[in-house]
């Protein structure tokens, strides 16, 4: 496949991308490169002879016609957005802009692009966006989200994310885009950005800081591994039929409390404190945000039934595989950290 990737230097964009072409795909990668688009999530990748990479802001005004017709697409799969809570409830404003107004431009040129497409073509072509399972709102005790649960969103990502699942449907129902729609549950994996949760706690621990957990660290969610859920992108915009949504979880429900836990005692294995102090000491609790939705769990039984996609099932092991790639790749996130990949980015340095 000629591929499309909005967002591809992102976290869940940059495995896609890595994935994408070792299974022999092309790819070009559109993204703006705002904060949590980093370029060297892909600086391997640069003399691949699969791999372009254009900077594009899709909610501009750019010619995003043009570049499709330039490339040849088989598939658009759409990553590119604003996804940090905290961030949305600060600043909204923004996640209006990339999930909403981006989203619309997008489809606005994947249609025209289609629509000069040959019939042989047509055939071919999909339109594939990646969203949240937090358009779903929250589980109480029991239950799961599935592809056909109410959207009950709580907090502007979510209602933004939402608005853009809608728009994806209606110009499939309206217009004939073929359309594919996945909502996923929380990713973890390498080339996370570092103010998600996971990376939050390993790099807190490597620098001997506190780790903040909201509440009482309470809250559920299903932690589906980054590689797993780009095999499922691979394999619903491959065979997924046009029109559906599909959901992609990991079966791997923990407490927010748990999971820190469970990433100091793996730091405790791979580097000690000098002292012989548990990480866990670490753990501040901290007032809890607003709107905070108190469980998230995934029924992907539909993705396997129909398309024999499930996940890797050995968390312990890519958890602690999570915190090694930490460990190992200490200039990625310290460049981060520092802004030191912004000056990079607008050539300052």
């Amino acid at each position: 496949m000629h591929c499309l990737v909005t967002g591809g230097s992102g976290f869940i964009g940059s495995n896609l991308v890595r994935h994408l072409i070792a299974q022999g795909h092309q790819v070009l990668n559109v993204d703006a490169l705002t904060y949590a688009g980093n370029s060297e999530s892909l600086s391997d990748l640069e003399s691949s002879p699969n791999y372009q990479f254009q900077r594009l802001d899709i909610a501009g005004d750019n010619d995003l016609l043009g570049v499709m017709k330039s490339y040849a697409l088989d598939c658009v799969l759409h990553l590119a957005a604003e996804s940090h809570v905290d961030r949305s409830i600060d600043g909204p404003g923004q996640f209006i802009q990339t999930n909403i107004v981006g989203t619309y431009q997008l489809l606005q040129a994947s249609l025209g692009y289609y629509r000069e497409l040959d019939s042989s073509l047509k055939q071919r072509f999909r339109f594939l966006h990646i969203s949240t399972d937090e358009v779903f709102g929250s589980l109480g005790a029991e239950g799961y989200f599935s592809e056909t649960t109410a959207y009950d969103p709580h907090s502007p990502y979510s209602a933004s994310k939402a608005a853009s699942d809608h728009l994806v449907r209606a110009w499939w129902h309206t217009y004939g885009l073929p359309i594919l729609i996945t909502n996923c549950s929380n990713n973890y994996g390498p080339f996370q950005f570092p103010e998600k949760l996971i990376p939050v706690v390993i790099l807190k621990c490597i620098r001997e800081e506190a780790i903040p957990v909201y509440g009482k660290g309470e809250n559920v969610r299903d932690w589906l591994y980054v590689l797993d859920h780009c095999k499922a992108i691979e394999i619903v915009v491959s065979r997924g039929q046009v029109g559906e949504t599909y959901a992609v979880g990991g079966n791997n429900e923990l407490k927010n409390i748990d999971l820190v836990r469970l990433l100091c005692r793996i730091m405790d294995r791979l580097r000690p404190r000098e002292r012989g102090q548990k990480y866990e000491e670490l753990i501040t609790y901290v007032p809890d945000r607003p709107g905070h939705d108190m469980r998230y769990a995934i029924d992907a039984s539909k993705l396997k039934r129909e398309l024999g996609w499930e996940p890797n099932h050995d968390h312990q092991e890519l958890f602690t595989q999570t915190v090694k790639w930490y460990l190992d790749n200490e200039a990625w996130w310290q460049s981060i950290l520092s802004g030191q990949y912004k000056l990079e980015r607008q050539g300052l340095t």
